[in-house]
């Protein structure tokens, strides 16, 4: 690797350092300071994780490398959400923050991430064809993959049988293994599909899959053990300080698990993602993004009542309360529309502003009312959309069950991706 590559390592390593320094030390000064040291820490490990992740795709190729690298990089989410829900099993205080932390980050992955990625896409397909002398105004929708049908699929049935969380009230350990072996299926039917074309890397991923194989896969392997315990060490006081830091700014502390731990965690994949969109390949930057989703409503909601109940609750799950409710209600709400938008495979620059929109809505609502009458707007909203769509609804639903190696566009969509390339 370059000078620079090694430079951008240690650079990580450095912001690093204080939190590795306080947690081995005890030094907890103040609980914003420690807020922001163990914060900045799970940020630069998350960028070692994400850079780890993208350059194994020299190795693994297809949908299970998308996978895969969606699985890695919401780790650290993973790491925050799990200790809450741990610690809420003998103190029932923390209840409310596990789930926080999840529809947080679900609702930020989706009603920011998406809505960016698509927007930045557009803009660099429309500059493209304005360079080539085209009609850059025409260029108002990303085309989508079709082998993406497969983590849409999923999605869409994950979606569905969310809103049976809110209804139980609760989310019981039952269906939390429910969740998790959705999520090994998930992988076993990703590992099926193959992509001949294999993924162009570039950056960061690009230098360190360029080395030899063996020392690329040490490196990535490294990478990977020094983040992931870099993430661990700073997972727990992170979590901590930012229930304290709530008390001590005068700040909800709800709000602040809710928002500022998954905008640490996430941060990250979004910077990779852009990159993708910037280089051109906006479909695979949402088809990450969607394996994240994904990820979050199976194997991590999944896990919650799991580590609620090692930490020492019940046995019967994780207990929500109504605020819980509304939260998962919302969230669930909003991923029906999400798959409403993405089901025929293209998504227009129209549905990301609205994802945006109805995102930014969320923080002026305060209430129980205005979050139900959101989620109202959200099935409201996906209901045309899914009519415009209603053919690929049968399609979408059976592509997790449906044994296709090499998945091939219809005319149509071979169409509208023409239309989008020019």
């Amino acid at each position: 690797m370059t000078r620079t590559a090694w430079m951008k390592i240690v650079l990580c390593l450095a912001i690093a350092l204080p939190a590795i320094v306080f947690r081995t030390t005890g030094f907890m000064p103040n609980p914003v300071f420690d807020m922001f040291v163990f914060g900045a820490a799970v940020v630069a490990a998350s960028f070692l994780l994400a850079w780890g992740a993208e350059a194994a795709q020299k190795d693994i190729s297809g949908a299970l490398a998308i996978a895969l690298l969606a699985l890695i990089a919401v780790l650290p989410e993973y790491a925050v959400d799990l200790y809450y829900a741990f610690r809420s099993g003998s103190e029932p205080a923390y209840e409310q923050f596990a789930a926080a932390n999840m529809t947080g980050s679900n609702r930020l992955l989706l009603g920011f991430g998406w809505a960016l990625v698509v927007i930045v896409a557009l803009w660099v397909a429309r500059r493209a064809r304005r360079g080539a002398g085209g009609a850059a105004e025409k260029v108002r929708s990303l085309v989508l993959d079709p082998s993406m049908r497969l983590d849409i699929g999923f999605l869409a049935i994950l979606a569905i049988i969310a809103f049976a969380i809110p209804v139980m009230g609760s989310i019981p350990i039952w269906y939390g293994a429910v969740l998790i072996a959705a999520f090994g299926f998930y992988l076993w039917r990703a590992s099926q599909v193959h992509d001949d074309e294999e993924e162009e890397l570039v950056g960061m991923a690009g230098r360190i899959a360029a080395l030899p194989r063996t020392g690329r896969r040490w490196t990535v392997a490294v990478l990977f053990v020094v983040a992931a315990a870099i993430i661990l060490m700073s997972a727990e006081p992170f979590a901590e300080s930012l229930v304290s830091a709530g008390s001590s700014l005068g700040v909800d502390s709800f709000f602040l698990v809710q928002w500022l731990a998954p905008l640490a965690s996430e941060a990250p994949e979004f910077i990779i993602a852009v990159m993708f969109a910037l280089r051109g390949k906006g479909a695979f930057a949402i088809g990450t993004l969607i394996a994240s989703k994904v990820n979050q409503w199976s194997l991590l909601v999944g896990s919650l009542p799991v580590a609620h109940v090692l930490g020492g609750g019940s046995t019967g799950g994780l207990p929500l309360d109504a605020r819980q409710i509304e939260e998962f209600t919302l969230t669930a709400t909003q991923t029906v529309l999400g798959v409403a938008i993405i089901i025929g495979l293209r998504f227009h620059r129209s549905a990301a502003i609205a994802l945006a929109a109805l995102f930014a809505v969320q923080f002026f609502v305060t209430d129980t009312t205005g979050r139900y009458v959101l989620s109202a707007v959200h099935l409201l909203a996906a209901v045309p959309v899914l009519w415009v769509h209603r053919r690929d609804i049968v399609p979408t639903l059976a592509a997790p069950f449906r044994r296709e190696k090499n998945p091939l566009p219809s005319a149509e969509e071979r169409v509208l991706e023409n239309d989008l390339r020019g």
